[in-house]
């Protein structure tokens, strides 16, 4: 879409998002004097974030928002240079151009997710269900489609946050405790686990198995795999899923999802099947009932 454009949209909705409310300063909680919140959730101590976009408007304006919502932005114009901001400052979080001379946005995801574990959000005009299908293949953990709201980022920004932050295979994070190995076949879910004809998650340890063998899944893919592990055949739709990705779900926050998320779920779940070595038409795990969501299948 057009810079101006794009530009034009943020400019005219950006002080909702940064302004404090009127009538006073804010408390501790971020309240202002009369009740009104200006601010959502604080983000994780650690508040280094990239930002790798071509056009220097959005790139401009995507930065003011992460700065708003407290991160130190460090900002690149191409995938190469984005690339070694990531290796350079650890970020939490990092925003990705798809379109982008050079390396693409894609090829970029692919490399970020190789040296560091930072959230990865995609921003990106496309909308074909391919596109999206690439952007989480490449390692992304979300896929926003210009042109989007300001609030609508912070939003999957601190949603994001909400969730574990788990590190790619070889790459070190900071440890809150000692890795623990996936258990025998024989572990009960009285110990956590939640399990299906031989596949397995436990949530704390963020470990999945399929007849005793670790599955390497994504962030978005595990949450999606225990929760359906958790309803058995009770149905799950697929607002259900997109809202408990955004760590929304049962908050009040919201309950609006997009054609967009929609889509996102169903290809986290084609993702996840492909994984298991299973077939939307032969399901061994994942049921998929038309028109309403998902559920595990019969015992």
């Amino acid at each position: 879409m057009p810079g101006e454009a794009f530009t034009r949209m943020f400019r005219d909705i950006i002080a909702d998002i940064v302004e404090p409310p009127a009538g006073g300063p804010l408390d501790d909680r971020g309240w202002g004097p009369r009740g009104d919140r200006a601010r959502g959730p604080e983000v994780q101590q650690s508040k280094a974030a990239v930002v790798i976009e071509d056009e220097a408007d959005i790139r401009s304006l995507v930065s003011e928002v992460l700065e708003q919502a407290g991160f130190e932005v460090h900002a690149a114009a191409s995938g190469l240079e984005g690339v070694e901001l990531v290796r350079a400052h650890d970020p939490v979080i990092a925003t990705i151009d798809v379109s982008m001379p050079g390396i693409d946005g894609f090829e970029t995801a692919r490399r970020v997710r190789e040296i560091s574990p930072a959230y990865i959000i995609m921003l990106t005009a496309r909308t074909e269900e391919a596109d999206t299908l690439q952007g989480l293949l490449s390692g992304a953990d979300d896929y926003v489609v210009k042109p989007f709201r300001p609030r609508e980022l912070r939003a999957r920004v601190e949603a994001m946050l909400r969730r574990p932050r788990t590190a790619p295979e070889g790459i070190p994070v900071q440890p809150s405790a000692p890795a623990a190995a996936a258990p025998p076949p024989a572990a009960s879910q009285e110990d956590g686990w939640a399990e299906h004809k031989g596949l397995r998650a436990h949530p704390e340890m963020r470990v999945a198995t399929l007849d005793g063998v670790e599955l390497e899944l994504t962030r978005s893919e595990f949450d999606i795999l225990f929760d359906l592990l958790e309803h058995g055949r009770r149905v799950v739709s697929k607002s259900d899923l997109a809202l408990l990705l955004r760590g929304e779900r049962d908050t009040g926050a919201t309950d609006w999802v997009s054609e967009h998320d929609l889509r996102a779920i169903e290809v986290h779940i084609a993702n996840l099947r492909r994984k298991l070595g299973e077939s939307a038409s032969e399901p061994r795990w994942i049921e998929t009932i038309r028109g309403v969501g998902y559920r595990l299948t019969a015992p």
